[in-house]
C-alpha cells in the first residue's frame, strides 16, 4: 500500500489543469473571435474532443469555466449555446485577452469611459478628505513613473493604471475599493488605448499631477475637477483612435 501511494504521489498531477486551461482559452478565443457566433450551438462534445484533441472530461470542465464567464450556457436536449455579447463578463481579464482587436471596439471603450466618468470624480472628491499621506505619496510615485516612462507605452500605462486604482482605494469607499480590483483589466486596456492614441503624454501627466496637488491641499472641488479633466483628455484621445479605426 505504501508503494502504491508513493507511485500515485509521483505521478504528474499538473497536466490536466494545464490542458484544461489551454483548451478553455482556445474555445474562449474561438467564441470571442467569431468562429462560434452568439446564438449558435457549439458542436457536440465528441466533435469538440476531435477539434481540440482532448477528452470529454476536459471539454466539460472547460465549458463549465466558460459558463461562469457568461460566454455559454448549457441547455438539456439542445446543447451548449453561445450567449449574446451583452451576457459576457467583459471585465474578465481572460475575455478581454480573447477578444483581441475587438477590445478596442467603440461600444466597449465608450462603456468603460462612461463608467469611469461616473465613479472617478466622486472617488477624487472623497479622497481629498480621506486619502492617507501614504496613498497620496503612492499617487505621486505613479506620476513620477509615468514621467520616467517617456516613450515606453507599456510602462506608462502600467503606472497610469496604478494611479487610477490607487485613487479608487484612496476614496475609502468600500464599493469603490472593490471596483479597483474588479475593473483592473478593463481599465488597463482602456488606458492603453487612450495613451497609444495620444500625440504627446505630457498633457495627461500634467493633469494627473494637478490631481495629486489638489489631494495634498485637501481641496475636494478641485480634485473632482482635475479628475474630470483627465477623463476629458481620455475621451478626446479615444475619439481620435476610434476615428482612425473607422
Amino acid at each position: 500500500m505504501a508503494d502504491k501511494a508513493k507511485r500515485q504521489a509521483q505521478r504528474p498531477q499538473s497536466r490536466r489543469p494545464r490542458v484544461r486551461h489551454n483548451v478553455t482559452a482556445a474555445i474562449g478565443a474561438d467564441i470571442c473571435g467569431g468562429r462560434f457566433p452568439p446564438g449558435t450551438v457549439l458542436p457536440r462534445e465528441s466533435d469538440l474532443c476531435a477539434t481540440y484533441g482532448v477528452s470529454r472530461t476536459v471539454i466539460r470542465e472547460s465549458l463549465k469555466v466558460l459558463e461562469t464567464k457568461g460566454l455559454v450556457h448549457g441547455r438539456p436536449r439542445v446543447g451548449t449555446l453561445v450567449l449574446d455579447r451583452s451576457e459576457w463578463n467583459v471585465l474578465d481579464a481572460q475575455i478581454l485577452e480573447w477578444m483581441g482587436p475587438d477590445v478596442l471596439s467603440t461600444e466597449l471603450l465608450s462603456s468603460i469611459l462612461e463608467a469611469r466618468r461616473t465613479v472617478e470624480p466622486a472617488a477624487a472628491f472623497l479622497a481629498a478628505s480621506r486619502a492617507t499621506t501614504q496613498e497620496i505619496a503612492d499617487l505621486e510615485r505613479a506620476c513620477d513613473e509615468m514621467g520616467d516612462a517617456e516613450g515606453d507605452l507599456e510602462a506608462f500605462t502600467a503606472a497610469d493604471t496604478r494611479f487610477h486604482e490607487t485613487l479608487l482605494r484612496a476614496s475609502h469607499n468600500k464599493v469603490f475599493q472593490q471596483l479597483s480590483s474588479i475593473i483592473h483589466a478593463a481599465l488597463s486596456h482602456a488606458l492603453h488605448a487612450s495613451n497609444r492614441a495620444a500625440v504627446k503624454r505630457d498633457e495627461a501627466l500634467h493633469v494627473h499631477r494637478d490631481l495629486v496637488d489638489a489631494l495634498r491641499m485637501r481641496d475636494a472641488g478641485r480634485a473632482e475637477a482635475c479628475s474630470r479633466n483627465i477623463l476629458d483628455l481620455a475621451a478626446r484621445d479615444l475619439s481620435s483612435l476610434i476615428g482612425k479605426a473607422d
